[in-house]
Order: structure tokens, then C-alpha cells, then sequence
């Protein structure tokens, strides 16, 4: 385009770019942008693993438990059997 016409027929060259609204932003830095990208993407993961962590933590915590309240009732038994002199069958 020649920038000494006037001529209104002329198609004017954007050199900046502008959003639908007509506000205009300058272009960015592509390095900014990825190293940014790649923070906010380690960041996001780095938390969803460590809330992974608990919910993985909190379920084998659980499943330990009903394995304690569920095995303790026989082991208490034995154990008792074992040192009282009790006959096997509880009988004593």
C-alpha cells in the first residue's frame, strides 16, 4: 500500500491485532508464553497427583481398617486360647 495516497479505495494493512470487540493487544512473546503454559501445566498436574495421593491414602486407610475390625474378633481369640490353656473349639 502506498502510504501517501488518500484514496479511500484503499485497503488499509492491520499491523496490530484487535480483538471483536476493536480493542487492540500487541502480539506476545512465544517463550513467555510456553514457559508459562509449561508452569502452569506442571503446576496443575503437581496437584492433582498430590490430591490423587490422599484419595489413594484415605481408601487403603479405610480398606485396612474393615481388614482390622473383621480379623481382630478371631486374633483376640486365639491369642486368648493360646494363653489361657483353652481347648481349641472355645469350649473351656
Amino acid at each position: 500500500m502506498n502510504t501517501e495516497s488518500l484514496d479511500p479505495r484503499d485497503i488499509p494493512i492491520l499491523t496490530d491485532a484487535v480483538d471483536q470487540d476493536g480493542h487492540g493487544y500487541a502480539l506476545f512473546d512465544a517463550k513467555s508464553v510456553h514457559a508459562a503454559i509449561v508452569t502452569e501445566t506442571l503446576n496443575l498436574a503437581d496437584s492433582l497427583l498430590h490430591q490423587a495421593t490422599r484419595d489413594i491414602e484415605a481408601t487403603l486407610f479405610e480398606r485396612v481398617l474393615d481388614q482390622l475390625r473383621a480379623q481382630l474378633p478371631e486374633l483376640v481369640d486365639r491369642v486368648l486360647r493360646e494363653h489361657s490353656g483353652w481347648p481349641a473349639n472355645g469350649n473351656g
